[in-house]
């Protein structure tokens, strides 16, 4: 049976609320958590007297002060997604029930508080949130590093590349997905992430911005844009590697999506695509887990820039 914590009324004084005004000012949040945990935890931490075999609460409340306390929030609803990601990453939790509310809302004609409960499972949030299954299996061929993560949206492989210890660069043309990133990674302690907002497709005729030879890992997961190759290869260091995965031709044939065929890959026209590296993987067909919850037909494909000057 799971066991249970319960953290009532924790409260602080934070800066939320829709207009700048709203937000300059503080004001009292109160935070109530349900956090449970399986096994014997509780049992073991009782009979050893070692609080590092129970969950600390008292860390668990510094943290959600430091989050509560540490920037301004526009919604209610953004200070508690940070909150629960950060329960995932740093305790060992398997489900938590929060209610975050302001005790004093500025509204007229409200006696209580305002508020947002909300339930999340670690396993819901990893098969959200996980990374992508093809990059947990090509990352022990990957080299350490600086990474660029292209077309990051929420940044599930970003966020999973910065854990590793690679300085991650994740760039998205939309600026509520990298909000959303960054805030993940701040959860997360994760320092060596940064975002850019980039429209990869702004300038058909003119590559986007990328350094060159500047990164040891590039990975690029269900988008496609072919004009972007040659600036993906340039921006590759001699000996880094393109991690690649997208829709084949055959996913919008069975399962209509993309709904838009230019959105996929015809049969080895990744591997033309990223001619110049060496392959050291590559496979067309359907992958189970390669994008949502049922199969996709995927190319996926591991290649390196080789160094003229080192070994083949």
């Amino acid at each position: 049976m799971p066991e249970r914590l319960l953290i009532e009324r924790l409260e602080f004084q934070g800066h939320c609320g829709i207009t700048d005004a709203e937000r300059e000012s503080s004001q009292t949040i109160a935070v109530d958590l349900e956090l449970e945990y399986q096994g014997d935890r509780g049992r073991i931490a009782a009979n050893t007297g070692e609080i590092a075999h129970a969950v600390d609460y008292a860390k668990v409340v510094e943290r959600v002060i430091a989050i509560g306390e540490g920037e301004q929030y526009k919604l209610l609803e953004t200070l508690a997604e940070r909150v629960a990601s950060m329960v995932f990453a740093e305790f060992p939790v398997s489900s938590i029930h929060l209610w975050v509310r302001k005790v004093a809302p500025p509204v007229s004609h409200i006696r209580g508080s305002v508020g947002v409960r909300m339930d999340r499972t670690r396993a819901s949030t990893m098969t959200e949130g996980g990374p992508a299954k093809f990059l947990l299996e090509m990352i022990p061929y990957l080299p350490r590093g600086n990474a660029l993560d292209v077309a990051a949206g929420r940044g599930r492989n970003a966020l999973y590349l910065a854990e590793q210890g690679y300085s991650v660069d994740a760039i998205d043309r939309d600026e509520r997905e990298l909000a959303a990133l960054l805030s993940a990674a701040q959860a997360r302690n994760l320092a060596n992430l940064a975002v850019r907002t980039l429209d990869l497709e702004a300038d058909p005729i003119r590559p986007p911005d990328l350094p060159k030879e500047h990164y040891e890992v590039i990975l690029v997961f269900y988008y496609l844009y072919r004009p972007l190759f040659p600036a993906l290869l340039q921006a590759l260091k001699p000996g880094g590697v393109l991690v690649y995965e997208t829709f084949l031709i055959d996913n919008h044939l069975r399962y209509h999506h993309p709904r838009r065929r230019e959105f996929c890959l015809a049969h080895n026209e990744l591997l033309r695509l990223a001619s110049g590296l060496r392959v050291l993987h590559y496979d067309e067909g359907e992958h189970e887990g390669a994008h949502g919850s049922g199969p996709a037909f995927t190319a996926r494909l591991l290649a390196r820039r080789e160094d003229p000057h080192g070994p083949s």
